[in-house]
């Protein structure tokens, strides 16, 4: 832990929220499931801003893409493997044998866990100017202009490369007014378990977001 404080670069006033983040459900209460809660929101909104800042001309669908790159899970893992996190997480025996320390779905909840210490013990403005610290070049080198493969389009070629059927998008669900609407869909991907959700303003947007999560539980690098 004393390693990851001088890494992270961050004194924190109440220690025990950083205590919370980095402790994960495995070892047991209270563990981080609510700090994660909480970051997911704090950091699609710091993304948002920083993004709506920086490309004033991006249509929406093309600010979703890219925040979708920033926030997505393989991301906060590399950023978490960068802060060394994994040293610092408290994880329960069965994790521990099985190095959950290095897991990717792990680390990157973590890592959204601790984007919500740093909100809660220092606000918004002080979060912010960390995030944008830890995303370092991630954020300074992305380019409206050069949007690269969406991931319904990795995603499928990905599966076709691999001789596997395509994924089925369903709508589960819509939510609000004609002109509030909030589409949840489920993407079923030949290699999961189970279907993967995904959740936006618009059908288009669902689907992308669930195409992300399929790309990072197969352990496919966007592009």
């Amino acid at each position: 832990m004393a390693n990851f404080k001088d890494i992270l670069d961050y004194q924190f006033r109440n220690p025990d929220l950083l205590e919370q983040a980095m402790c994960h459900r495995s070892a047991g209460k209270p563990n981080n499931e609510r700090l994660e809660f909480l970051g997911d929101a704090v950091l699609g909104f710091i993304v948002s801003e920083l993004l709506f800042k920086k490309f004033p001309a991006a249509s929406e669908g093309e600010l979703s893409r890219l925040r979708s790159r920033l926030v997505q899970r393989s991301t906060l893992a590399e950023i978490a493997r960068e802060l060394q996190l994994g040293q610092a997480l408290q994880l329960g025996a069965g994790e521990l044998k099985s190095d959950g320390a290095s897991r990717e779905s792990i680390l990157a909840d973590a890592m959204e866990a601790l984007v919500s210490a740093v909100y809660l013990d220092a606000g918004l403005e002080v979060c912010s100017q960390k995030l944008q610290q830890w995303l370092g070049n991630r954020l300074s080198d992305l380019s409206a202009s050069e949007p690269g493969k969406d991931a319904k389009t990795q995603l499928q070629e990905w599966l076709q490369a691999k001789r596997k059927p395509l994924p089925v998008y369903e709508v589960v669900s819509i939510e609000g007014s004609d002109h509030q609407q909030h589409f949840t869909v489920s993407c079923q991907v030949a290699g999961l378990a189970a279907p993967i959700a995904g959740s936006g303003n618009s059908r288009k947007e669902a689907e992308q977001i669930a195409a992300e999560s399929a790309l990072g539980l197969l352990g496919v690098r966007r592009v």
